[in-house]
């Protein structure tokens, strides 16, 4: 039977820490505990928990349908999804996982009863505002799938709960990223902090990145530099604390393996299901033979291979395809998809070509060919490889035209730099149709066109049914794949 790779899946356990101190997956104690059962929740407990599970956003598990309709990975066996056949997934999974551990740290320290209690594992202000930047990154993973999803009335016990408008949400999101950076304040580190160790430096410059690609994404709705995207645009990139502008600040994870492995190497663990598209392999030729190659697909040996799976084929052609062509590229190279490998999931690369596109729109002031070659050698950089040679700048289809012109290389380098972060690589596509993809050719629904959104899962019809009724009828053509999402509009 297949491994499931798309199903959003929470960590069903809370792990208490050994040493409350530590910040490394290495230092997670084996202690199960249970924040249903106790009126004190370890709230270092409940971080640790969300940030081992929070890699499977940005990775392998729970985003290949993305990864697929954004054609970086090529299925190989089993070609349902990269086909279209129809994803009816529920988002509700994801609100009783994270979510729930992250507003039980929020309760945990804010109610009179347990705050005390609570600041043993960091000062209150600080615990609050890390949950709530991770809030924002898991809602927004949600939201830019489903479209409408439960929001300002989730995480309260009401599975008929409402369904809140995309607009509403991202509006939110940006408030609460904002006023989360304000929140932070002096004192002692947080523990159970598996990304920073606490240095809330850090998690201040995630907080205005991630302002900053939220503001982006709603660049079809607001696209004058004089409009609500552009304004909170540079509100972050004016804040004071910064943003990621290195790869040392990049929010990543890194795994221990054993019992917490890195999701790529999950993909591969006795399976073969996928394989880095010939899309992307093509797409990286005709960037002058991108370096990046190198360590975004190899054969299963780990031998060099550009030899991409062809994309949206069905089994009877693309299985005999892979048993003819066995030096086709697995995604990642093994170095980077090991157990212990790290996965990168808010990076220097992204941000940067985020600046330089808002240069490049006039939102900014900002130099687009400073940052634009900033975000490209940040991605080399990012994936251990030599920054490019001024030949590679040159080439036609990474070369800068006059101001205002430059999406489209900007946006392919924004595609490529995302690898193989399909929820991203995902949205970024839908926003500005750059690359250029063309539909699978032997791809099932009707009309044949790229997915645009997931649909609601039959349990939400059934027990959010007023809510999902409603946010339906908010949707261009109903609850389809091919209906747009509120800010692709």
């Amino acid at each position: 039977m297949k491994k499931s790779f798309y199903k959003i899946g929470t960590l069903a356990l809370v792990m208490v820490l050994m040493n409350l101190g530590c910040s490394k997956l290495e230092d997670f104690g084996t202690t199960n505990v249970n924040p249903a059962a106790t009126n004190t929740p370890i709230t270092s407990a409940l971080l640790t928990n969300v940030l081992s599970g929070i890699g499977s956003y940005a990775g392998s598990t729970g985003q290949a349908p993305s990864a697929l309709y954004c054609q970086y990975f090529s299925e190989t066996q089993y070609p349902d999804v990269s086909c279209y056949a129809a994803q009816t997934i529920s988002p509700m999974g994801i609100y009783s996982g994270a979510l729930y551990d992250l507003q039980n740290i929020i309760i945990s320290n804010t109610d009179e009863a347990t705050k005390a209690t609570a600041a043993l594992n960091g000062a209150n202000a600080n615990q609050i505002a890390i949950a709530r930047i991770l809030k924002a990154y898991i809602f927004w993973t949600t939201t830019d799938k489903w479209g409408d999803i439960p929001y300002s009335e989730a995480l309260k016990g009401n599975p008929n709960v409402a369904f809140d408008t995309q607009e509403s949400i991202y509006k939110d999101m940006i408030k609460e990223l904002t006023e989360a950076v304000a929140q932070f304040a002096v004192g002692a580190p947080i523990a159970g902090d598996l990304a920073y160790a606490g240095d809330i430096a850090k998690w201040k410059k995630l907080a205005n990145s991630m302002r900053m690609l939220m503001s982006l994404r709603l660049s079809k709705k607001y696209p004058a530099a004089t409009d609500y995207a552009a304004t909170q645009f540079k509100a972050a990139l004016a804040d004071g604390a910064g943003s990621i502008a290195s790869n040392a600040d990049n929010f990543k994870l890194v795994y221990p393996g054993g019992n917490f492995k890195n999701p790529f190497y999950n993909m591969f663990d006795g399976r073969r299901d996928y394989g880095e598209s010939e899309t992307m392999t093509s797409l990286l030729s005709s960037l002058g033979n991108d370096a990046r190659q190198s360590v975004f697909g190899a054969t299963v040996s780990g031998a060099a291979s550009s030899k991409g799976v062809p994309y949206g084929r069905s089994r009877t052609f693309v299985d005999p395809w892979c048993g003819a062509n066995p030096d086709y590229a697995y995604v990642l190279v093994p170095t980077w998809r090991a157990e212990t490998s790290p996965i990168f999931i808010v990076k220097a690369a992204s941000v940067l070509l985020a600046r330089a596109e808002a240069a490049d729109k006039g939102w900014t002031t900002e130099s687009t060919a400073t940052l634009y070659t900033n975000g490209i050698n940040a991605s080399f950089e990012q994936w251990g490889l030599a920054l490019p040679a001024a030949t590679y700048f040159a080439n036609v289809n990474v070369a800068l035209g006059a101001a205002g012109t430059n999406l489209t290389q900007i946006a392919k380098q924004q595609y490529v730099a995302y690898y193989p972060d399909g929820i991203q690589g995902w949205a970024n596509w839908r926003r500005t149709g750059i690359p250029a993809l063309t539909p699978a050719p032997d791809g099932t629904n009707v009309p044949k066109v790229i997915p645009r959104r997931f649909m609601y899962g039959s349990s939400d019809y059934s027990l959010a049914k007023t809510g999902v009724t409603a946010a339906i009828a908010r949707l261009t053509g109903g609850d389809k794949m091919d209906s747009k999402v509120w800010w692709d509009q």
